[in-house]
Parts: structure tokens; sequence; C-alpha cells
């Protein structure tokens, strides 16, 4: 029988966490008192991460490894920890320990309420202010507002999801931190529960502040997703339909200079620029309309709906 909650853990040269890792969360598993499984994703681990979680598996049946062949990134351990989980709750953590294991009763507590999600809010974070919580705040402030999901910490590893919704959802670049926005996309209900943030005891971060431009250029991606995956002309033909109209009014006026007025034109930097418009907003409208014959080929190709069903009677 498939287990009732799967953790998920990508792991990347954490080699003197693994034992304590596997210590708190085993106990903090067995007082729960639902079956479990671990899958742990080893994202090309250069230390002897992969050799002390082989360990564990040998002591432990139910703590999974998958191991890459070479470092793709947090991204792509998530989505490999989802393919492979089979819990009906599939849980979220980082390996380096700041997430408190005991805080997963917190987030199977909001979710027995009924949400698809539920996140950790690191509220006292111990990180430096300045290179880590102050671009946190702003990055889940513009998250927020671009996609409609208010969370306090979208950067929180630590996150509760059911099955239907990880299964339901592909992840790409660095979305990892975009979960609950993509997930939106299916319509979902998501909570937020304060956790214990705990300073990293061993190793070193893998972040630093230029993550930031990256959240900020993964933002733009999931807003055109979220917006306009099933209608990219909207925006690609709203914008050369604005650029076209602007030539033309320029066209129009500098015409009836010429013609009225009796001025010469040929010198003005402005009939550049209106036929310049006019050019790009013929070349937006046209690339919209080959985003859309790309949408339809990407949907009906794979018989993709662009619709998710919650539940069905009769």
């Amino acid at each position: 029988m498939n287990p009732e909650l799967s953790i998920v853990i990508p792991l990347y040269n954490e080699a003197d966490n693994v034992e304590p890792l596997y210590a708190e969360l085993s106990a903090a598993l067995d007082e729960i008192g639902r079956s479990y499984e671990v899958v742990v994703v080893d994202d090309g681990s250069r230390d002897d991460s992969f050799d002390r979680l082989k360990a564990v598996h040998e002591r432990d049946p139910r703590w999974r490894i998958i191991r890459f062949r070479r470092n793709f990134g947090q991204t792509a351990g998530f989505s490999a920890g989802f393919a492979a989980a089979q819990g009906e709750i599939v849980i979220t953590s980082d390996a380096d320990l700041q997430n408190d294991p005991r805080d997963i009763p917190k987030l199977l507590a909001k979710m027995d309420e009924g949400f698809d999600i539920v996140s950790g809010w690191r509220m006292d974070r111990k990180e430096p202010f300045l290179s880590r919580r102050l671009p946190s705040m702003i990055a889940n402030r513009m998250i927020s507002s671009s996609t409609g999901v208010t969370l306090h910490d979208y950067g929180c590893s630590l996150k509760a999801y059911r099955r239907e919704v990880v299964k339901n959802i592909h992840l790409y670049g660095e979305l990892h931190r975009f979960i609950p926005a993509v997930a939106s996309a299916i319509g979902v209900t998501v909570a937020e529960v304060p956790v214990n943030d705990r300073a990293r005891r061993f190793g070193s971060s893998k972040y630093g502040i230029s993550r930031t431009l990256r959240v900020f250029l993964d933002l733009i991606t999931v807003r055109f997703l979220l917006g306009y995956s099933t209608r990219p002309l909207h925006v690609f033909g709203g914008i050369g339909l604005l650029m076209a109209g602007l030539g033309l009014l320029f066209g129009i006026y500098l015409t009836f200079v010429k013609l009225v007025l009796g001025e010469n034109i040929g010198n003005r930097p402005l009939l550049l620029l209106a036929a310049l418009l006019v050019i790009l907003g013929v070349q937006m409208v046209s690339m919209g309309l080959l985003a859309e014959m790309i949408t339809r080929t990407y949907y009906e190709a794979q018989d993709k709906p662009i619709y998710v069903i919650r539940e069905q009677l009769g």
C-alpha cells in the first residue's frame, strides 16, 4: 500500500547533515503515527553525501535515494522527488536542518481543514537582514502582488501539498519557489502557518544575493504562464497594436504638417520613430500569431486539457 506521507528533500553537498537529518526527521514522523516514505534527491553532490544516504537506506528502506549524474538544481530535485513520491500528501523540506521537522504536524493539521497547499512562514528568521531577509521580503511582496497568491515566505521549503497538486504541475528553470503560484493555475486553496527557523549547523549556504535577479526573471515567466500561456496573442498582440497605433498617430500628424502646413518632414526624427513603431507593431502581432500556433500544437500534440477537474459526481 502507498504511504500516507511522502517527504521530498533535495540535497547537495550536505554530508554532515545526513545523520542528524535522519535522526530528527525519523523521530518527528514516528510521533505523527502515519505511514511515510522519505525521498531524498542527491543533486550531484561532490562530497560523500551519497555514501551516507546509502547507509541510511540500508538501515531504513523507507528512505529512498535518487542520485543525479550532476548538479541540476533544486527545482530539478523537487521535480524528481514529486515524480517518485507515492504518498497522498507530499511534504517538501531542505536538507540543511534549518527547517524543523517538528513543524510537520502543524502543516498536516492545517491541511486537514481542507487546504490543498500549506506553506511554512519563517517569522523569526536567523539569516542576515541585508543579504538574505531584505531581498526575500521584497521578492515575497513582488510575487504575491503579481500572482495573486499571497504568502509571507515563498522561499521556505517546508510545504505540504496534496498528491494531485504536485502530479499536475511541471517545473522548469528555477520555479520551485513559485510552486504555490504555478499550482494556482489549476485552482488550489493555499494556507500559511508559522514555523521555526534554525541556524545552519553544518556546511554553508548554496544561495547568495544574486538569487534576487533570478527570482525577478522567474517572476516574469510565472506571470506570463499564469495569465497568457493559453492566449499569447493577447499579450504580444496588445503590445503590437499599441506600438502600431502610436506609429500611425505620429504618421497622421506628420502628414498634416507636410500637406497642410507645408513644412519639410524628411529630416525629423519623429518620422523614423513612426515607421519603426509600425514595423515593430506588425512584428509583435506576427509573433503573437506564431505563439498561438505553437501553443495549440503543444496542447493538441499531447492531448493536454486546458482545465483540471477537482471532482465529479455521477
